[in-house]
This record gives structure tokens, sequence and C-alpha cells, in this order.
């Protein structure tokens, strides 16, 4: 049996931000990381690009992460049990976890913090008709097997979806000596950051076919060819007579991230049926008193540096419930999305927040000449045009709540 202030669920870039965050605000702090080490997915994100915003200075994802194992190894208070699997938690913030060291381990927290990540979609989500070759990884599968165990998955390669992990695969692919054939995605916009497109595919002459999918999966022990489809945009049915077959042994599957929350549905937690995360107030905590919720388990987050300044927001707002036990808002407003905005987090705000709140969202559609509007009832507490939103970037837009009086919508409309 353990008992401590604050135990935060995953030793990732949002779990330690968080884990600090507590720390600082005199919590005892416990986390849990399943793998054998602390850090999470950036340790394999071996490419620069992250830390320009929260370090102001470009790193890798492992000088990234490093930074922050280094602080939490430095801070007295804070206990990181890795090799950990948290088995589930309760609406009264006990944790069963087991590692081969301690066996089963009962924790009692005063407040949690969820912060497990997100995982990738697999084929099996796809349902993509053909047979069960080898040859088919997840980029995620991929990047881990190049960056960190010095195998090469294949030499001709398909790459399905835009996403920005399947982006810089295919970079990294064609660096490694590997012919990157195409890259395929269903929509007719790519769900990955811009820089990433240029950078990763334009410099390298790899082609994005925008409105395209795989069809077929051929080979029997490798696979040897997948034939791919123009669709259609609005019913995303490929379109017959479109379909060619493209030689390769390799397909890489970018279709999406799914935050982590099978211990969350588990417990109760109240979800978002679009972010995939849990419901949250602007200091992330859901609707089970006493449980934060940050980074990519709440929301799949573009840049690691947003999920820093989230988790710190989780952390520091857990400490305080630990100590104090925590008080139920008077009152809340929802905030809504309106227009092309298709996700919100957070989903609700107190009407006693203190100070500015940044609400994220993601739009539906790529708008030019957007026309952002926020309003409470009849009121309108800003208006901002901005040339161009699309849905592989997060948005933020800062209010102060304490002019709303009603439930908060946030539109974006062609101006």
């Amino acid at each position: 049996m353990r008992n401590t202030d604050v135990a935060v669920i995953g030793g990732g870039p949002a779990g330690l931000a968080a884990a600090l965050a507590a720390s600082k605000r005199g919590a005892r702090v416990l986390v849990l990381e399943r793998d054998t080490a602390a850090g999470g997915i950036l340790r394999q994100c071996i490419h620069n690009g992250f830390g320009l915003h929260y370090f102001k200075e470009e790193l890798t994802g492992p000088e990234y992460a490093g930074r922050f194992v280094k602080r939490v190894a430095e801070t007295d208070g804070i206990e990181m049990l890795c090799d950990t699997m948290a088995l589930e938690f309760t609406a009264n913030r006990r944790i069963l976890a087991v590692n081969a060291r301690d066996g089963l381990i009962d924790i009692q927290a005063g407040a949690i913090v969820l912060a497990m990540g997100c995982r990738e979609r697999t084929r099996g989500a796809l349902n993509i008709p053909g047979s069960r070759p080898a040859g088919i990884f997840t980029a995620g599968c991929a990047q881990r097997l190049c960056n960190m165990e010095g195998l090469l998955p294949g030499r001709e390669i398909v790459i399905l979806g835009s996403g920005d992990i399947g982006l810089i695969m295919a970079r990294r692919m064609a660096w490694e000596g590997a012919k990157v054939r195409l890259v395929a995605e269903l929509m007719p916009y790519s769900s990955g950051l811009n820089r990433n497109i240029v950078q990763c595919l334009e410099d390298n002459d790899i082609p994005l076919l925008l409105s395209h999918t795989v069809t077929y999966i051929h080979g029997s022990e490798r696979l040897t060819a997948v034939t791919i489809a123009k669709v259609d945009d609005e019913t995303k049915r490929p379109i017959q007579g479109t379909e060619r077959v493209i030689p390769c042994d390799t397909l890489l599957l970018s279709v999406g991230l799914l935050p982590e929350n099978e211990l969350s549905k588990d417990a109760g937690v109240p979800l978002d049926a679009v972010t995939g995360g849990a419901s949250v107030d602007e200091r992330r905590e859901t609707g089970l008193p006493g449980i934060f919720s940050c980074g990519n388990a709440l929301h799949v987050h573009d840049l690691v540096d947003h999920v820093s300044v989230e988790a710190e927001i989780a952390g520091t707002a857990a400490a305080e419930y630990a100590f104090g036990g925590g008080t139920a808002a008077t009152k809340t407003y929802r905030v809504l999305p309106a227009g092309h905005v298709r996700s919100i987090v957070p989903q609700k705000v107190r009407a006693d927040a203190v100070g500015p709140v940044d609400i994220y969202f993601r739009v539906d559609q790529t708008v030019r000449r957007a026309l952002l509007t926020v309003t409470a009832g009849d009121r309108t507490l800003l208006t901002l045009a901005k040339r161009h939103m699309a849905p592989g970037e997060m948005e933020t837009v800062t209010i102060n709540v304490s002019n709303a009086t009603d439930d908060i919508k946030i539109s974006v409309e062609e101006a």
C-alpha cells in the first residue's frame, strides 16, 4: 500500500511536466511508467523541431525529453517507477499497478493526472481487403525499428496517411536509402503540419496523392504491391477506373492517433466523442473530482511544447486539489464548437476562472480567409481574421471568462 499526494500515470513529456509542476506546489509525486525508461514517444523521435516554443531553441526528441527526465531526477519528492503498468484506477483516486520488483502495488492518491499518451490506428481499423503478408507497419512502429533498433523495415515503401509521423517517416526512409513510392491521403488535405509537407515530401521529391487510398493488399508471405485508387471527396468511396497497382514490399500506416483512455473508460471518466479524450475544464479536471488529464491522452497535439504547457496546468491543479480537497464550481459555462470548428479543449470553463484561459480547437476543413468569432449568448467576446486554418494545425484563442455570462461558442467561417 502506497500513499502519495499526486499520482501521475505516464512518464512521457506530459507526465514529467505535470509531475514537476505538482512538485513545485509542494506535492509528493509518484509517476508510473510502463516502459523501461521515462521520456515517452520522444525517445524515438530523433529528428529536430522540438522545443522552439517552450525552450526557445531547436532540439531533437530525445534532447527535449532528456531535459525533463533530468529535472525530475534532480527534484526531491518525485518518485519514478518504470516498468510499471497501471491496471486500473477508481473514482476515489485509488490505483492498482504492477511491476516485477514490487508485485501488485495499491496506491491511494490525493489527486491523479492521466498522461497515458496516444496509440496509432492499425490495419484492423481500416478493413483493407487482401491478404495478410509481412511488411505492414504503423509509422510509429517503423520509427522505433529504424531509430532505436537499427532495422530498416523495407526497401520499396508506400505510406498511407499524411499525419506528421507518416511525413517524417517518409523522409527518414528516403534518407536511409529506401525508395518511397508515394504518400496517399484519403482526405483532400494533409493532416500534417505544412512545414513537414515541405521539408519531408517536397524537399525529397516524394509524391503526395490527396483524395487517394489503398484498396487492396497483394502478397503471400511478404507484401508485393498495393492497389491505390482515387476517392470521392463526399462519400470517401473509391472511384472505379482510377485503380493502379504500386509494387512495394512495405506499407506504413499513418492513419490517425487515438488518445489512450481504456483505464479512463473503466473508471467512468466522461469522454469527448470528437477528441477521444476526457471532457475537462480549464484546469484540465475531468468529470471525476480530483482526476486530471493532459497531453495526448486528452487530445492529440501537433507540438510537444503545447503538451508541456498543458501538463503544467494539470499538475498545478492536481497539487492544489490534493492539498485543499477541491471545491465544486458554483457555475460553469460550456465551450461549444460552431461553423467549421470540429473539436474544442477545454469543453467547459468555471465562471470564477482567474485570468485568461486558452481554448484549443481544430477546424474540420481548410479555411482560407477565416473569420474567428467568440460569443457568449448574444455578446461577442472576440472577432479575429486569419489568412489560413487547416485541420492539421491546432489553433488557440485566449478569452477572459469574466466577460462571459452564458455558454461560450467558438465559430470559424469563411470571411
